[in-house]
């Protein structure tokens, strides 16, 4: 069923002539003294990120790379991450904002996809990204080294020297709000990650109509985010959003372990405490369980922002009891670039979803096609200005997610009677572990690379605090022998660590149709049983 229409008329349409980074430095060029980003390594204020994004700018132009070119982003999220994102754009060029776990194979893949003509990489993940230039027939111009760790070869030059050795680029490509601005990689259900390309404009109506109009942030906020920048909600959380509105944002290189977002949230960088955090369930749920969690007259948070997967109700109680703050729970998409359906911070309802932001629409829709009742479940459609342009070189792809002006999300919701909608699970196999897809596909090719592995399946199952972890089940070939523990090893070593199985059932068989299918839902209705 249709929410009542929302519209964008609180938010002025860019003009027909827009270039995002631009429009971020030019919003904030009146207090160049504030503090726009701090990492481990100090603060950036807004008027030496103007300075640097624009040498930048220069330089990637000086390789001769042209407009609308791609350039990958392999790095850590720290102050060199937005002046490379922005200064990409800002040159008219296309920034492709990568996941930093993954492996050689993986961005060798990217690499060919996207046909990156240079790659901004921190220096820790040189390594990986040489294993990948080494496997890929592709050639990149440049290698832009931020922080190196080990002397550079010929090819490579050192962030830094490469900001130094160009005045700032005088004045912005002259881009429009429809051109391709950036890319995200979103994972599918099968297959390789798909490349979203996103406009310039895209990230200028999810930051005004979700960051600035419904989370209320302000300019006297700072923004911390355990969701990293290359996710399309790290980014708005990190960047698009406290740009837009003038305010600061703390980035994080390490892993966002309980203690590393402890030391932050209690102002152990710089001082400077958070007065916003965006986070994810599954780490809610280890900072609640964890011996160090802070007391609220520790921290500032004023307000707390979840998605990546659906916040069980009992966490969201569990931790306003403890910080006295509410939770504001949403689902987005890469897709659609950020959140599109939404508690409010002045109406929080446990577990729903919310509303629709204002300048979303939202359908659900049944397997005929069309809209369903209230109270039953369907298919969630969403249309908004922050619509993905396509997936790059997919059509199939492209025209079966994007529907003449709908969003197919891939996720099944009901309408509840009072406007909000409830989470029923995603409308394929995939999982949503931590925040980021899995393809229990992908696992399972893996598991039966093992030697003494005869067959594999992977599930989702629902642990105490109501978080999806990955399961397997695991037939051995006869007389061989393998553990729990040296399986997920290998898992590991195979894949981005993320993705390896939390549990492992040994079994003798697994359940299939008469054509050899395995029927994962009876794993999931025996897993549910008990």
């Amino acid at each position: 069923m249709t929410n009542n229409h929302t519209t964008t008329q609180d938010v002025p349409a860019p003009p027909e002539q827009f270039n995002f980074a631009q429009f971020l430095l030019e919003r904030n060029a009146g207090h160049g003294d504030r503090s726009a980003f701090i990492d481990d390594q100090g603060t950036l204020t807004y008027g030496d990120l103007s300075q640097r994004v624009r040498s930048l700018a220069a330089g990637l132009r000086s390789l001769g790379i042209r407009r609308e070119e791609r350039v990958l982003l392999l790095m850590h999220d720290c102050n060199d991450w937005p002046v490379s994102f922005l200064g990409a754009m800002y040159a008219g060029l296309v920034p492709v904002a990568v996941n930093t776990l993954l492996t050689p194979d993986d961005y060798a893949y990217m690499l060919e996809h996207s046909r990156a003509q240079a790659v901004l990489v921190s220096g820790a993940l040189l390594p990986t990204l040489t294993a990948a230039m080494i496997k890929s027939d592709h050639e990149v111009t440049k290698v832009i080294v931020s922080k190196p760790a080990a002397p550079l070869h010929p090819a490579e030059v050192e962030f830094e020297s490469f900001i130094q050795a160009n005045q700032p680029m005088a004045k912005p490509a002259q881009t429009k709000g429809d051109d391709p601005g950036f890319w995200l990689y979103s994972s599918g259900s099968t297959g390789r990650p798909k490349g979203t390309v996103h406009s310039h404009a895209n990230p200028y109506w999810s930051s005004l109509l979700y960051g600035q109009n419904t989370l209320k942030l302000t300019e006297k906020d700072v923004c911390f985010s355990a969701a990293k920048l290359f996710f399309a909600y790290g980014l708005g959380n990190g960047l698009t959003f406290p740009m837009t509105v003038g305010a600061c944002a703390i980035l994080m290189a390490e892993r966002p372990t309980p203690d590393a977002t402890f030391k932050r949230m209690m102002g152990g960088i710089g001082g400077v405490k958070p007065t916003v955090f965006f986070g994810a369930p599954t780490g809610f749920a280890g900072m609640l369980a964890h011996p160090n969690l802070p007391s609220k007259d520790q921290v500032a948070i004023r307000l707390v922002s979840s998605a990546g997967e659906a916040l069980p109700a009992e966490l969201g109680e569990r931790f306003h009891k403890h910080f006295g703050v509410h939770i504001v729970d949403g689902i987005g998409s890469t897709e659609m670039l950020h959140i599109y359906l939404t508690n409010l911070p002045h109406d929080v309802r446990y577990g729903t979803t919310g509303w629709p932001v204002p300048g979303y629409d939202i359908e659900l829709r049944g397997d005929d096609g069309q809209p369903v009742a209230d109270g039953e479940p369907g298919d969630l459609y969403t249309k908004g200005p922050s619509a993905a342009l396509m997936y790059w070189g997919n059509r199939e792809k492209s025209r079966e997610t994007f529907q003449g002006g709908w969003t197919k999300s891939g996720d099944k919701y009901i309408r509840n009677s009072d406007g909000t909608y409830t989470y029923g699970g995603r409308s394929d196999d995939m999982l949503k572990v931590s925040g980021i897809y899995v393809s229990p596909f992908e696992v399972e090719a893996t598991l039966i690379q093992h030697p003494a592995v005869l067959e594999a399946a992977v599930i989702g199952v629902i642990d105490s605090e109501g978080l999806t972890k990955t399961k397997a089940f695991v037939v051995l070939k006869t007389g061989a022998q393998a553990t729990e523990e040296v399986l997920k090893a290998f898992v590991k070593d195979k894949l981005a660590p993320y993705k390896y199985p939390r549990v492992i059932e040994f079994v003798t068989e697994l359940p299939k149709t008469a054509t050899g299918k395995i029927q994962r839902f009876k794993l999931r209705a025996q897993e549910a049983q008990g």
